[in-house]
């Protein structure tokens, strides 16, 4: 998001909570995170699919809403409204073509109104089946939908996938395939969507789901502050804020205010000062010495962090205007002595929601194979849970490594730390303070090497810019 989309969010919040009060807050929040799907959906080659993809975004927020909800859930007043909610407000951003000079909610022109009406009948179609057949079959249709998000999100991560998607569009609209590119599909946000969607199907098959009303569900998944960044909160807390009376006053509002300054400061000083010196393909060629590898390399590390912890600031102090607080993303981990600890305190909401439907479900399963030793199963499971979070950011080889560099490393430092609490009791606290110390530049260094697969686009160039790092030329 840019300046404006943040202060336009800014005054949205401020406006809910300084006027709203009970269901008419969960209302207006309602209808704000609908129009800013469409509003914060960036501009796309394919034509119309900057309508297309926000408009399916919501198709799947009430599909997934139909098949979790108990039975008899859609026949209620309150849910009926908000399906008519969410429906018209598509409706009115399709319609916006004939009344808006230029176009205001989406980033080109909407579709013509006839191509709208069928594409809302086939989705309405095929949500309706999978719909019938949850009756009968939920576990069976939730694993379905499940299946399909993890589908939509493999093509989008994967490049080669992405330009093929974008090559059968452009083809399927008899456009000029040639200029079909992996980036053509830039579906705003849906990762976080994704994931949010994917926690309460899970939830649902295992009984730990809460009764949800349609506006709180889709409020909570297309939540305006946090639906390009983050972070990933839970259904069920976050229906409790929404339910709370609340009222914005003075120290809420200094509170948000200064969460937003920081935000603000960190995202477009710091971490846009930094962009300019920070670790690219270009930077990774052009650079010649070992000292500006390693500057160029560390400033990829803290701009990555200003970046996204001061977008993070930014959600939750728009959030708290509005009554929400969201959780915390980052606690200081730079600061962390060891890699779990920095795991903890990095990205905190994406690592637990790994660590609650991957990792703990995957570590049950392999304790079944009880002739498979403890440090293999250790192994195993953290090797896969880094590879699914850096697939999670795009299925490509330096992705793979990024995930396998930090699935080893969380191995050894459990290894050592296991070996050291055997073999090692230091008591002097000068002592504790060095190790402590040297544990914060050896986690801090592994991370920001670990950022250089990150940062670059292949691993040929991820290993010229270590040998450059380490004068291996």
């Amino acid at each position: 998001m840019g300046l404006l989309e943040i202060a336009v969010s800014v005054a949205a919040a401020l406006l809910v909570g300084a006027l709203a009060r009970g269901t008419w807050r969960t209302i207006l929040l309602l209808i704000l995170s609908v129009l800013a799907v469409y509003w914060f959906q960036p501009v796309i080659p394919l034509r119309s699919f900057d309508f297309w993809l926000p408009s399916l975004t919501l198709a799947f927020v009430i599909l997934t809403w139909l098949v979790t909800s108990n039975a008899g859930a859609w026949r209620l007043r309150q849910n009926l409204y908000a399906l008519l909610l969410i429906v018209g407000m598509a409706t009115v951003v399709a319609l916006s073509r004939y009344f808006l000079p230029k176009p205001i909610l989406t980033a080109t022109t909407p579709p013509s109104f006839l191509q709208y009406l069928f594409l809302v009948l086939i989705l309405a179609a095929f949500i309706l089946l999978l719909f019938l057949f949850s009756r009968r079959r939920q576990s069976q249709i939730i694993t379905f939908v499940i299946v399909l998000l993890i589908f939509v999100l493999v093509i989008l991560k994967t490049p080669a996938l992405s330009q093929q998607a974008s090559i059968f569009f452009r083809t399927l609209a008899d456009r000029s395939a040639d200029g079909a590119l992996a980036t053509d599909l830039r579906w705003l946000g849906f990762s976080y969507i994704a994931f949010r969607l994917i926690h309460v199907l899970r939830d649902r098959q295992t009984g730990r789901l809460p009764e949800l009303a349609l506006s709180e569900f889709a409020t909570y998944v297309v939540f305006f502050p946090s639906l390009a960044a983050g972070p990933i909160d839970r259904a069920e807390r976050f229906a409790g804020d929404l339910r709370r009376e609340f009222r914005l006053g003075q120290d809420e509002t200094l509170s948000a205010g200064r969460r937003l300054v920081i935000g603000l400061f960190k995202k477009f000083v710091i971490a846009d000062a930094l962009a300019l010196i920070a670790l690219n393909d270009a930077l990774a060629i052009q650079v010649r010495s070992t000292f500006w590898m390693w500057a160029v390399t560390y400033a990829y590390a803290f701009q990555i962090y200003f970046d996204f912890s001061g977008y993070t600031d930014i959600a939750i102090g728009t959030a708290q205007l509005a009554g929400v607080k969201l959780p915390e993303n980052f606690a200081a981990p730079y600061l962390k002595p060891n890699l779990a600890q920095f795991w903890n305190s990095w990205h905190i909401t994406l690592t637990q929601w790994i660590r609650s439907y991957f990792f703990n479900p995957f570590n049950r399963w392999l304790r079944g194979f009880r002739s498979m030793p403890p440090w293999t199963m250790l192994l195993l499971g953290q090797l896969s849970t880094m590879l699914l979070i850096g697939l999670w950011h795009g299925v490509t080889i330096n992705f793979v490594l990024w995930g396998l560099w930090h699935g080893f490393g969380l191995f050894v430092q459990n290894r050592w730390s296991d070996f050291a609490k055997r073999r090692f009791n230091v008591t002097d606290k000068r002592k504790q303070t060095a190790l402590k110390l040297g544990g914060i530049f050896l986690t801090f260094n592994f991370v920001a090497l670990g950022w250089v697969f990150f940062a670059l686009t292949g691993p040929g160039l991820s290993w010229m810019v270590f040998r450059k790092l380490f004068n291996l030329l």
